[in-house]
This record gives C-alpha cells, sequence and structure tokens, in this order.
C-alpha cells in the first residue's frame, strides 16, 4: 500500500538535476533501476554529469554509446554492467579502498545529488537503505538533494540504514524486484575442495569475512562441521542463510558486537533479502566502520577470505583486472586482509583456483602488464588453491616461491620452477 507521503514522478523528482552536477547512485542490489531508466530519458537537457558509485547491478542505460557527452560514469569499483564503458573510454575509474570511499565524500568528491533505494516509511517516517547501507548511508548525509526510489519489495534492514522522509527532496514510488545473484549454483568441484582447505585453517570461535564470488560460497558450505563462529563481513551472500539457522554462525565469541552478525551490504537471491529483512541478528552498518581494520582487528581470530586475477611467485596479488582490463576494483580486500593479519589470532587468505575455467595459470612469475596490485606481498600470508596452502608469512622470495609453485596446477610446475631459476638464479 502507499503510504500517505507527498510523492512525485519520476521526471518530476530527476528534474532537480542539473548538467555538470556529480550524482551518487546506491549499488549493489539496492540500485534504483527505474529511476536510472527514467535518468536516461533526459540525456537531451543534461550535459557532462557525473555518475559516482560502487557495484551496480541489472542493466545500466547510461553505460551504453551514445549517453557519454550528457552522463560520465566515473566509478569507484568496475562492475559488470559497465565493464566494457570504462574498456571504451566512456567511463572511468578510481582505485580506492572501501573503507575510504565515505571520506572521498566529505573531501575529494562532494555530491550534489544522491539517488538512493529504499523501504517504504515506517510509523516513525523512517526508509531503510536496506540491503546496501555501505557508502550510501555516507552518501545521503553528504549529498545536498536526494532522491529516494520508494519500493515495497525493498527488505527493512537494521543498523545504519534509516533515513527519515524529511531528508528526501523528492520520493518516487515503484515496486520492483531487486537484482539477483545466485553463487551457490555456480560452484565447482575444485572450489569445493578449495573451500575445505580454507575450513581446516579456520577454528572454532573465529569472525570470519567473505569476498564476492563462488570461492567465498565454497567456503561457507565447507563450515557446517565448525562451532561459534562469528561474522564480520561487509558483504553476505545466501551461504550465510543455512549457518545461521544450524547455530554454527551465533557471533556469541565476538568482542564488538557479540550477538549479531556485521554487514554493510547483502547480495543474493530472494531467500536472502526474506531472511534479513527485519531480521534484528543483521547490523547493516557504514563502511568506513566495518572496513576500518582498527574496528576489525579487535575481534579474536578474524579469517579474511578473498579471492584474485592472478598471483606472482612473491606473492603480490592482482584482484582488480585482468591485464590493463579494469574488471573489477579494490573493494574491500585489502581492508580485511590488513584487519585480519591485525587481529590476535588472524588469519588473511587468498583462495584461487590454480587456473582459470580456459586452462590459463593464475600463479605466475610475473602479473600481466598493466595488472592492479591490490594486495602487497608484504599483506599476504596464507595462499590457498586446490593443491593445498602455501604459508608466506616470514617468508623470503625464493621461499614464496618453493611454496607458491608446490600449490600450483602440476602442469605449470616445472615451467614456473625454470623461471624462478632464471630469476633467482640459485632456486633448488
Amino acid at each position: 500500500m502507499i503510504h500517505p507521503y507527498q510523492y512525485s514522478t519520476a521526471s518530476e523528482a530527476l528534474s532537480i538535476i542539473e548538467s555538470g552536477q556529480r550524482i551518487f547512485v546506491q549499488g549493489s542490489a539496492c540500485t534504483p533501476l527505474y529511476l536510472l531508466r527514467e535518468l536516461a530519458k533526459q540525456k537531451d537537457r543534461l550535459e557532462n554529469t557525473e555518475i559516482i558509485s560502487i557495484t551496480l547491478q541489472g542493466h545500466i542505460e547510461l553505460a551504453e554509446p551514445g549517453y557519454e557527452n550528457a552522463f560520465h560514469i566515473n566509478s569507484l569499483f568496475v562492475s559488470e554492467p559497465i565493464r566494457q564503458a570504462v574498456k571504451d573510454g566512456r567511463a572511468d575509474f578510481v582505485p580506492a579502498f572501501l573503507s575510504d570511499i565515505p571520506d572521498m565524500m566529505r573531501t575529494v568528491l562532494p555530491i550534489d545529488v544522491a539517488i538512493v533505494h529504499v523501504s517504504p516509511p515506517d510509523i516513525h517516517g523512517y526508509c531503510s537503505l536496506g540491503v546496501s547501507v555501505d557508502v550510501a548511508r555516507t552518501a545521503v548525509n553528504c549529498a545536498k538533494k536526494v532522491i529516494a526510489q520508494v519500493n515495497p519489495q525493498m527488505p527493512r534492514t537494521h543498523g545504519d540504514g534509516m533515513i527519515h522522509t524529511d531528508r528526501f527532496t523528492a520520493m518516487v514510488f515503484h515496486d520492483e524486484a531487486l537484482p539477483q545473484v545466485d553463487y551457490g549454483s555456480k560452484t565447482t568441484a575444485t572450489e569445493l575442495i578449495i573451500g575445505e582447505n580454507v575450513a581446516a585453517l579456520i577454528d572454532d570461535g573465529s569472525t570470519i569475512q567473505v569476498g564476492i564470488g563462488t570461492i567465498p560460497d565454497a567456503v561457507l558450505k565447507a563450515l557446517y562441521g565448525h562451532k561459534n563462529l562469528g561474522m564480520h563481513s561487509e558483504m553476505c551472500s545466501d551461504g550465510v542463510i543455512g549457518l545461521f539457522e544450524k547455530d554454527v554462525i551465533n557471533n556469541s565469541k565476538k568482542k564488538i558486537h557479540p550477538n549479531k552478525m556485521v554487514t554493510a551490504f547483502a547480495l543474493g537471491t530472494k531467500k536472502l533479502y526474506d531472511y534479513v529483512n527485519d531480521n534484528p541478528s543483521f547490523a547493516f552498518l557504514d563502511i568506513d566502520y566495518v572496513n576500518d581494520p582498527h574496528v576489525i582487528r579487535r575481534n579474536p581470530k578474524v579469517i579474511a577470505i578473498n579471492s584474485a586475477v592472478e598471483v606472482d611467485i612473491t606473492g603480490q596479488i592482482c584482484a582488480d583486472s585482468i591485464g590493463t582490463y579494469q574488471y573489477s576494483g579494490i573493494g574491500g580486500q585489502m581492508d580485511f586482509m590488513r584487519g585480519a593479519a591485525l587481529s590476535e589470532g588472524g588469519k588473511p587468505i587468498i583462495a584461487i583456483t590454480s587456473r582459470t575455467n580456459k586452462g590459463t595459470p593464475r600463479i605466475v612469475p610475473f602479473l600481466q602488464q598493466g595488472a592492479g596490485v591490490v594486495t602487497t606481498r608484504g599483506h599476504v600470508h596464507y595462499v590457498v588453491t586446490e593443491y593445498g596452502t602455501a604459508f608466506l608469512y616470514g617468508k623470503n622470495l625464493r621461499q614464496r616461491a618453493h611454496a607458491l609453485i608446490n600449490i600450483s596446477h602440476p602442469d605449470d610446475r616445472e615451467k614456473l620452477a625454470q623461471q624462478c631459476h632464471d630469476r633467482f638464479k640459485l632456486f633448488a
């Protein structure tokens, strides 16, 4: 039911946007697709309008050829809908730690208008930023004007995402399903082995963080034999539901936010969105708190589980590009890798398949030309593949190379060993 608030049409609400302004767009499952479709219709009246965002989901018409004069996407994390635009030069990428983005909005990237996607107002007049609080909380705080797409299908989540209707310059009611991603259905047998290898490194009572993708989901599948796990993670997916229901994740051993899962956004299927709806065991908090390494380290035995595109034999991690092709972004990997390393008993883990699904090695002598180093070799402790675990902390370059070759694909080891011999002169 539409609440008795003053709603605008999309065209009326979007008319407050002017040429040359910087517009923040909420992302992930909260991408306001209806308002973005309507904004695309106004390309003839706008020029040089900057769009900033993190991960966007769904079809983004603004990223297509023909819109670049009206809209310029300046993305802080490149997701699938805008990869081609970045590659073609119609959009740009800003490398940024996820934890730093709120500060950027307060300083070097001031926002004129924020477009957000919220739940309907409650009896007190508060809407929720739903399943993507992350950087949207700060964007709403900082923006001169805020346009809200109000959607009855948006979950009402607990935490930092409550916004009173008085903060909105305009509200547009539109009922539509949220974008969905099903990582669990895509998990391969090789990734399940990696999940088991990672699970073997996790002690009962640990607090875990998992990144985005099928390998983190495979790790979650391997945790059903564990006890009293906690979660403090920038994101969560469907894989957490069963662990909550089986009391594997109960957050009872955490020192900060005990008995609650701390996250910044949720991305998965409708089952996940229904599960977090009005669920007080989930706290959706601002990303500059969730991803602050000094906050992360306060829990003991923090396990950070992230993935990579490729790893060189000294331990450098490329996680955001394939050579010069910008595939994603820095995101929160370094935030949690460092936070876990500083945690008492913590373990920062990079988990990868030894080869891509096209047979290309992921453990390589040198990163591809143009590849971005997301996590430095000084920050890497564990690298896990389906062939085992390499522990790199405190190891010299030659020792690191040995450890990584031992978990590379067997057909790649001889060539890697020869390349290491050529580089290090003595390699035995």
